[in-house]
């Protein structure tokens, strides 16, 4: 019996195929015209031609570092962060959350400022210690009026008004 064009096992095979187990020579993989899919891996033995190593799209674009030349100073947006999260703790006690968080804000505001001109890398870190810090400065500012409203208020006259 003649295998048929509707045998599936009488099927072509596509260009550059070889069968399992057949010798190739090293250097000679892929086969002329084969393309990895983005992104996968060489396979083993596989050296590509000098100079194509860099990837699009693997190093950071320009202007995320500084200059050459230019020292990172990355102190502002720290000292900003911590002084902007310790000021909603110490909210409680009234003049901690002012101000504590009124140097967070000041200092976050300075290493936004920093990071913006290229003297800094830690934009975010700067950005995170002014909204701390604004929330500290708020909420010791509010806890401040709240007790001195408290203490002011004569609580022997609403209840001696019955």
């Amino acid at each position: 019996m003649q295998p048929g064009p509707d045998d599936p096992y009488n099927q072509q095979q596509p260009p550059g195929y070889e069968p399992p187990g057949s010798y190739q020579q090293p250097g000679s993989y892929p086969p002329p015209g084969y393309e990895s899919p983005p992104g996968s891996y060489p396979p083993p033995g596989y050296e590509p031609p000098p100079g194509s190593y860099q990837q699009p799209g693997s190093y950071p674009p320009p202007g995320s570092y500084p200059p050459a030349g230019r020292a990172v100073n990355n102190t502002l947006g720290l000292v900003s962060l911590i002084l902007g999260i310790i000021s909603i703790p110490l909210a409680c006690c009234g003049w901690g959350g002012i101000i504590f968080g009124l140097g967070g804000a000041i200092l976050g505001y300075l290493g936004r400022k920093r990071a913006a001109q290229g003297l800094a890398t830690n934009r975010g870190q700067a950005q995170a210690g002014l909204i701390c810090g604004a929330i500290g400065f708020v909420l010791g500012l509010l806890i401040l009026i709240l007790a001195i409203s408290y203490r002011n208020f004569d609580w022997t006259t609403y209840y001696n008004s019955r």
